[in-house]
């Protein structure tokens, strides 16, 4: 839970994100102005295949989320040095990519933690979540997963955003858990 024990709702504002960037930017989510959305997905990192292969395909679709106004970013709790890993490793040339989370942010995002049970993973890593944020910093919907299996796809994501854009659909949700 976030320090005042606050949930993040839909239709609520979302926390902050503060992170550094590969080229060594700060990233700051209340610095965002996209037309319509920032997708923000917290991946769990170097050591997880299905990261790898959901990173790709959102690599793959970049241009289909800037053409419906949607700025995407991804990061993870990974050192530099495995995240520099990560963007020269998988075929995500076209991703911003930040690392360093930290363990107060993961809290504050309400993020599954888990430890490691691998020599490759980190002690300590997030399991992945998406967010889509709109641009007052509200959030419109939220994907957190306890584990690294059954997450959305991108063209779901992507056809949500249509879905919601065309229909001016609200978030759903905001009477809470």
């Amino acid at each position: 839970m976030m320090s005042n024990g606050a949930k993040i709702l839909p239709g609520a504002k979302a926390p902050n994100l503060v992170v550094t960037k590969m080229d060594g930017e700060t990233w700051d989510l209340s610095k965002q102005s996209p037309e319509n959305f920032t997708v923000l997905m917290f991946y769990r990192g170097l050591h997880c295949p299905i990261c790898k292969k959901t990173l790709e395909e959102l690599n793959k679709n970049m241009s289909k989320f800037e053409a419906r106004g949607t700025k995407v970013f991804a990061v993870s709790m990974d050192s530099q040095e495995r995240a520099s890993r990560t963007k020269d490793e998988w075929d995500i040339d076209k991703v911003p990519l930040g690392y360093g989370l930290t363990e107060e942010q993961t809290n504050e995002w309400q993020l599954f933690l888990s430890k490691s049970i691998k020599e490759e993973e980190p002690r300590k890593f997030s399991e992945p979540a998406l967010f889509i944020i709109k641009p007052d910093q509200t959030l419109y919907a939220a994907y957190v997963q306890s584990a690294p299996f059954a997450r959305p796809r991108i063209d779901d994501i992507l056809g949500a955003i249509d879905f919601v854009l065309e229909k001016d659909y609200p978030p759903r949700g905001t009477l809470g858990r």
